[in-house]
């Protein structure tokens, strides 16, 4: 049997092969060993992930605000608004209108105050209502009786007053004017003879119970005198009126006619007076 030490590679190769394994474990262990030469000499770039924080905000985390006290202006002094004058209202006084009562048993309250006039209203005894004013002409009173839906005329003989007549102002005449039924007077003359002056005129056609005839509203002149004379004349049938008329006045005597049924009185017609 040959001996391993008798073999003719064996301590040649022995030594190779430690030298092989000697440099193997050198550039080993030299690999391992951290070596100056491998540190850079500059600083390394910083990158985009080097300031990337890792701060993991916490979910419950909240933001407090600081409050900051608002400056409110608080004036040194108060401006006070001027004085508003409010002017002191004086009542006007009531006017107390002169009162009356019917003192006889029937009346006839009329639409202008004298008796020519057509009959307004029925009256009777302690009928009461207020003056509201007077004639023109004459002392008849312009009155608003209580019971009355119309103002009216009566005459102050047959009314007792309580109240001054004088402080109520002149009323003057209005007349309720209508032509539904029949027409002015026709064909008006007028004739003088003197101081006589005759007025005729053509007879108006109209019922019975309708007729209250004509009425004239004239003014004369008698001893010098302007005088009014209102004149009724009761039917359709009695067609002329006689007037004295003298000279000796400022003013121009003349008038009116007109046709008068139970409702009112038609539109008047100027009387040519000579």
């Amino acid at each position: 049997m040959t001996k391993f030490s008798e073999l003719p590679f064996h301590r040649n190769t022995v030594k190779r092969n430690l030298a092989v394994i000697s440099l193997a474990f050198s550039l080993l262990f030299a690999c391992s060993l951290p070596s100056v030469t491998q540190v850079p000499m500059t600083v390394p770039s910083q990158t985009a992930s080097a300031v990337v924080s890792t701060n993991t905000p916490s979910p419950y985390e909240t933001f407090t605000a600081t409050y900051t006290p608002t400056l409110t202006f608080t004036p040194t002094s108060t401006s006070t608004p001027p004085i508003t004058y409010t002017p002191t209202i004086t009542p006007t006084p009531t006017f107390a209108f002169p009162k009356v009562t019917v003192n006889v048993a029937n009346l006839a309250c009329k639409f202008g105050p004298a008796k020519a006039y057509l009959w307004a209203r029925d009256l009777h005894q302690g009928d009461t209502g207020f003056v509201w004013g007077r004639a023109p002409v004459g002392d008849w009173l312009y009155v608003k009786m209580d019971k009355l839906d119309i103002p009216c005329w009566v005459h102050p003989l047959y009314v007792n007053m309580e109240g001054d007549v004088k402080t109520v102002k002149v009323q003057s005449v209005w007349l309720p004017i209508t032509n539904a039924l029949y027409g002015p007077p026709q064909n008006v003359e007028a004739v003088r003879n003197g101081d006589q002056v005759t007025v005729t005129w053509d007879e108006v056609y109209m019922t019975e119970d309708d007729d209250r005839g004509y009425f004239l509203d004239v003014w004369v002149c008698q001893d010098g005198n302007f005088v009014w004379m209102p004149t009724g004349l009761p039917n359709q049938y009695q067609t002329s009126a006689t007037f004295t008329d003298q000279p000796g006045c400022s003013q121009p005597s003349g008038g009116k006619i007109y046709t008068v049924e139970k409702h009112g009185y038609t539109d008047p017609v100027d009387i040519p007076w000579p």
